[in-house]
């Protein structure tokens, strides 16, 4: 990575921690997450964010943005488009839905029914939608960040396996610390900032640095490890199921971005255990009632390095 992509990568984070602060952490996570083409899942009660992030993101990366509120009453059609009979010409048109976007925030997913959170399955896996026959390519780099508020809260749908596993993170904001906090009472408002935020970045850029990820080296060695990681996860009395092939690979690409946006053109031992929390927690269940995901991630991390 070129100098200059570097300060562009720095400069983004920095703007982006200045509208949510308190946060760098969860905004570097947010960004490897983009550039290691995957999804992101943040999980948290209302109120504290997840919805300004998505904004801020969409603003200092200079991507197309759509945002689609789940509600209970919402269709595929909604999410994905529609084909409308023109009168005139005598023929149906297609009138493409908010999914066409860059960046897509699914705002609240788990308030709207298993139905219409399937209509995200093949955007996510493949990007592109299947409707009327035809098949539609989505446009590049395709991100989306879904947000769910806790399962105990009311009128929630729990996302299915298959549909968590199409997140390559997930990740909890949190409340912020009392001096970010203060700072957020006393400064302007975010939605102010977010107007005034420049664009850092472009599309063509972000998947430059996408290609640049898949070219980051992962040695025999840290395979060895992510290796052992996975037959760990698989082999344990503690977890109802291991990672899965697709899983591995998120760890490995999510590691790979990682170890980019710290400079590196290799990755280290260091690189998957930082992202490895927030790639193998929604994918694993505890085979013991009581056991949560931080005793799990840290069995995980209690893996020797080969």
């Amino acid at each position: 990575m070129s100098d200059d992509e570097k300060a562009r990568l720095d400069a983004a984070m920095a703007a982006a921690g200045e509208v949510i602060l308190g946060k760098p952490q969860e905004i570097r996570l947010a960004l490897a997450c983009l550039l290691a083409r995957g999804h992101l899942l943040i999980e948290d009660l209302p109120g504290v964010g997840k919805t300004t992030l998505a904004h801020t993101l969409a603003a200092v990366l200079g991507l197309q943005f759509q945002r689609i509120q789940f509600t209970s009453d919402l269709l595929p059609a909604d999410i994905l488009g529609v084909a409308v009979y023109d009168q005139e010409s005598g023929r149906f048109h297609f009138q493409p839905g908010p999914i066409f976007a860059q960046l897509i925030l699914a705002d609240e997913v788990n308030r709207a029914t298993p139905k219409a959170q399937s209509a995200l399955l093949e955007a996510m896996e493949e990007q592109q939608v299947s409707l009327e026959g035809e098949t539609r390519p989505l446009p590049r780099p395709f991100f989306v960040i879904a947000t769910q508020n806790p399962s105990c809260q009311i009128g929630t749908f729990p996302l299915p396996e298959s549909q968590l596993d199409r997140f390559t993170m997930r990740l909890s904001l949190g409340y912020p610390d009392p001096r970010a906090e203060r700072a957020l009472l006393a400064g302007v408002s975010r939605r102010q900032m977010l107007e005034g935020l420049a664009p850092l970045l472009d599309a063509p850029s972000l998947l430059a640095l996408q290609a640049r990820v898949d070219r980051v080296h992962a040695a025999e060695a840290l395979i060895d490890y992510l290796q052992a990681l996975i037959a760990f996860s698989r082999q344990s009395p503690h977890f109802v199921h291991g990672l899965s092939p697709r899983g591995g690979l998120a760890l490995l690409q999510s590691a790979r971005a990682w170890a980019l946006l710290g400079g590196r053109d290799h990755v280290t031992p260091e690189d998957v255990q930082a992202v490895l929390p927030h790639v193998v927690v929604h994918r694993l269940q505890p085979a013991a009632e009581g056991m949560g995901g931080e005793e799990l991630v840290g069995l995980l991390q209690s893996v020797p390095i080969p």
